[in-house]
């Protein structure tokens, strides 16, 4: 099976009279970290709902399995401040992450089912499907309405999932 990482797969849809296409990007991908910041930007809930937020990044990372081709631990590192995405970064390997002050870990299953708007972040914390890696519980919760912005953010991204 080929590694998860940089693949971007073309899709087309085929309206009455016209075809469109469009980029789907395969999750997690440097192409997937790109079109998350720019879907993060242009969603003004979340420059709302994170104005306040200048507690540094934020990396997602998704708990590496060789059965679908992720061999190792690997994910996206948001540049978050003031409500606005400044940079997203794919990252592999366990230490790829550490620059991030706040971590979120789970199995990619669990990612999906965030992405695709079945599990909230903030229940899957308190549940234990979702691991804060590294950062300050008290401060995500104050924070609670940016987490769900930042999931409807990635949920407008096209994904294709193992």
């Amino acid at each position: 099976m080929a590694p998860l990482h940089g693949l971007t797969l073309h899709a087309k849809d085929a309206g009455p009279g016209r075809a469109r296409s469009w980029l789907v990007h395969r999750f997690p991908s440097a192409e997937w970290a790109d079109a998350y910041r720019t879907a993060l930007n242009n969603n003004p809930a979340y420059r709302d709902a994170g104005k306040c937020w200048t507690f540094g990044s934020v990396a997602i990372i998704v708990l590496g399995d060789p059965a679908i081709g992720l061999v190792r631990d690997a994910g996206v590192v948001l540049d978050v401040h003031g409500g606005e995405c400044r940079a997203a970064r794919f990252v592999e390997g366990v230490d790829s992450s550490e620059a991030a002050e706040f971590t979120f870990v789970a199995s990619y299953t669990r990612w999906q089912e965030v992405i695709e708007g079945k599990l909230d972040p903030i229940k899957g914390l308190m549940e234990g499907k979702l691991k804060l890696g590294r950062g300050h519980l008290p401060t995500i919760i104050r924070f609670v309405e940016a987490a769900r912005q930042l999931v409807v953010s990635a949920s407008k991204v096209p994904t294709t999932f193992v």
